[in-house]
C-alpha cells in the first residue's frame, strides 16, 4: 500500500499531525479499494472481473485525486484524475444534486476511447459536496467498428457519450439509457457494468460520510491539503535528488498493418522547481488507422514510468502528479486531434514509457528496466452461437515478455506497463463459443544478457460454432524487436498466424469456421551484457 508516514515524518503540520493523518490515509485506501473489489465482484465484463481493467479513486470537493485504489491499470488511474476535473467543468457543484451520478467516454475528456467509460459520483455531507468517487472500467461493447484499428474516422468507431447525468436525484435518466441500449450490441453487459459503476461509487460516499462521523470531521478538506501538499513536496524533494539536464530516449515498434511508429523524447529535469518536464518532440505524426493517443492517456503512461523510478511508494494523487509535466505536438500520433480514430490506443499508448526509461537510464541505470513486448495483444471476436443468438466477447489481452530488470530477469507473459491479468481460457470458453488449442510459453524468446528478458506466449484458438464469425486482432512487435539495455540482447520479435500463414492485417475479418489462429507474442529485451 503506497504510504504518506516514510515522506512526511520532518514535515508535520499544526492543522494535523503525522500519525492522525497516516490513520485517515489508510482509511481513504480502503474505501478507494473496496470501491474496486465491489466493481470486480458484481461486473458483468470478464476484463473487469478477471483481468482488473478498471480504476477507482477519491478526488476532494475540487475534483483534485487524492487517493487511488491499489489496483487498476495507469492508462486508467492517471486520465481518471484528469476525467474529475473535466466532468465537474461541465455540471459545476450549484448544478448537482444528491442522488445525482456523471458519466462520459469522451476520448479527449476521459481515458481515450469509447470504450472506456467514466463515473463520478457527488459525495454529500448534510446538503454539501464534500468529494467524489469515480470509476473507469472497460465496456464490452460500444458499438461501432470495435476494439480494433480498422476505423479511419472517430465516428466509426461507437457510440460517443458526451458528460450527462446518468442518474439524476437517484433516478435514471431514461432517454440517455435508451440511447446507449439501441446502440451497443450487448446491452445488458453494458448496464450491468454501469450498475457495478454506480454501486461502487454509492458505497465509495457511504464509507466516506461514515470515516467523517468517526473522526468527527465536517469535510475532507483540511485532510486533502495535507495529503496533496506533502505528496507534491515530497515528489519535489525526489526529483532535487537527480542531476540535473535533458536526457534523449527513442523506441521504434510496428503496428498492426505493419506501419512503425517512432516515439522520441527529452527528459528534461529542473532541480530548481523541482520539476520533470517530458517532451515528446519529433516523434511519428498522426496514423490513418485507429491507433491515436490523446494526450491525457499519454500523460497517464509518462507519468506512471516517472513515478516507478522516482518514488514508486508514495501516494499517487494531484500532489504527486503535479510536477511532472508532459508535452507532445498537436496532431502527433501521442497527442490525437479530432477526429482521428483512437479505439486502439492502446497500441501506441503502451509504449511511452519506454523511450523515458531509456532517458532516464542515463543516470539511474539502478532503477530502470530494458524494453518489453510492449502492448498487449488484443482480440475481440463477434458471431453467433450454434442456436444463432449473436455474441460479442469481451476484449481479452495476452503478452509478451517483460524486459529485464536491473537486478533480476524480466517476467515472461506478463502485461508491461499496463499490469492487466489475462483472461483466463476457461472463462473465456465457458462465456463465449471459443476453444483454445494451446496456451503455453515460449522458451527463450526473451533477450539474452547479465539478466535475460522475459518470454513470450504461444495461444492458438479456433471458434466452436461451425459458422462464419469476426476477428479484432491488433498484435505489435511482429516485425521489430524490443532492444536490450546496456548491452543485453534484443528479445524475439512475435508471429501472428492463421491458419499457418502470418497476417499482418489491421481491419476487422471475416473468418470461416474452421479458421484457426495462433498468436506468438514478442520477448522482452536483456540487460547487460551475456556472461
Amino acid at each position: 500500500m503506497a504510504t504518506l508516514l516514510p515522506q512526511i515524518k520532518d514535515k508535520v503540520t499544526d492543522e494535523m499531525d503525522g500519525i492522525q493523518l497516516e490513520i485517515m490515509w489508510s482509511n481513504l485506501i480502503s474505501i478507494v479499494s473496496e470501491q474496486a473489489k465491489a466493481l470486480q465482484r458484481i461486473a458483468f465484463s470478464p476484463i473487469v472481473r478477471e483481468a482488473g481493467d478498471l480504476a477507482t479513486a477519491l478526488f476532494d470537493s475540487e475534483a483534485r485525486m487524492v487517493a487511488q485504489s491499489i489496483t487498476g491499470t495507469p492508462g486508467h488511474i492517471n486520465s481518471l484524475g484528469a476525467a474529475a476535473k473535466n466532468l465537474i467543468a461541465v455540471f459545476p457543484p450549484e448544478k448537482l444534486y444528491p442522488g445525482d451520478v456523471l458519466i462520459t467516454n469522451d476520448p479527449w475528456l476521459s481515458a481515450g476511447h469509447f470504450f472506456d467509460i467514466t463515473v463520478l459520483t457527488p459525495i454529500f455531507r448534510e446538503n454539501r459536496i464534500i468529494g467524489y468517487c469515480g470509476s473507469t472500467i472497460h465496456h464490452t461493447d460500444i458499438g461501432g467498428y470495435g476494439v480494433g484499428a480498422g476505423a479511419r474516422d472517430i465516428h466509426e468507431e461507437g457510440l460517443w457519450i458526451p458528460v450527462l447525468k446518468l442518474y439524476e436525484r437517484g433516478k435514471p435518466n431514461d432517454t440517455l439509457h435508451q440511447i446507449i441500449r439501441r446502440n451497443v450490441r450487448t446491452p445488458d453487459a453494458i448496464f450491468g457494468d454501469l450498475a457495478a459503476q454506480v454501486s461502487s461509487g454509492r458505497m465509495g460516499g457511504e464509507r466516506l460520510n461514515a470515516m467523517c462521523d468517526r473522526y468527527h470531521l465536517t469535510d475532507i478538506h483540511e485532510l486533502s491539503e495535507n495529503i496533496i501538499d506533502r505528496s507534491e513536496s515530497a515528489t519535489r524533494d525526489a526529483i532535487r535528488e537527480l542531476p540535473a539536464g535533458t536526457f534523449h530516449g527513442k523506441t521504434s515498434f510496428d503496428v498492426p498493418g505493419g506501419e512503425v511508429i517512432t516515439l522520441k523524447t527529452a527528459v528534461i529535469i529542473d532541480t530548481d522547481l523541482g520539476e520533470i518536464t517530458i517532451d515528446f518532440a519529433g516523434s511519428s505524426g498522426a496514423s490513418t488507422s485507429g491507433i491515436n493517443v490523446v494526450m491525457a492517456y499519454t500523460h497517464a503512461y509518462s507519468t506512471f514510468a516517472i513515478r516507478s523510478i522516482l518514488n514508486p511508494d508514495l501516494a499517487n494523487n494531484a500532489g504527486s502528479l503535479a510536477p511532472i509535466k508532459v508535452m507532445a505536438q498537436k496532431g502527433c500520433i501521442i497527442n490525437a486531434e479530432y477526429p482521428s480514430p483512437v479505439n486502439a490506443r492502446h497500441v501506441v499508448g503502451m509504449y511511452v514509457p519506454f523511450p523515458i526509461l531509456k532517458a532516464l537510464a542515463q543516470i539511474v541505470p539502478d532503477r530502470v528496466l530494458a524494453e518489453g513486448s510492449g502492448a498487449v495483444w488484443t482480440i475481440q471476436i463477434q458471431g453467433r452461437d450454434n442456436t444463432g443468438r449473436p455474441f460479442t466477447s469481451s476484449m481479452f489481452n495476452y503478452s509478451g515478455g517483460m524486459g529485464a530488470r536491473a537486478s533480476k530477469s524480466g517476467l515472461s507473459a506478463t502485461c508491461y506497463p499496463t499490469g492487466v491479468a489475462a483472461v483466463p481460457v476457461e472463462v473465456l470458453e465457458a462465456s463465449i463459443p471459443i476453444e483454445f488449442t494451446c496456451k503455453e510459453l515460449l522458451p527463450n524468446t526473451g533477450g539474452k544478457g547479465r539478466h535475460n528478458g522475459g518470454d513470450g506466449q504461444r495461444i492458438g484458438f479456433r471458434m466452436r460454432t461451425g459458422k462464419e464469425w469476426l476477428l479484432n486482432a491488433i498484435p505489435s512487435r511482429l516485425k521489430t524487436q524490443a532492444e536490450g539495455l546496456q548491452g543485453g540482447q534484443p528479445g524475439a520479435s512475435g508471429a501472428f498466424l492463421i491458419n499457418g500463414e502470418p497476417s499482418l492485417e489491421a481491419r476487422k475479418r471475416l473468418m470461416d469456421a474452421n479458421d484457426e489462429v495462433l498468436m506468438m507474442t514478442p520477448g522482452g529485451g536483456g540487460l547487460g551484457r551475456p556472461e
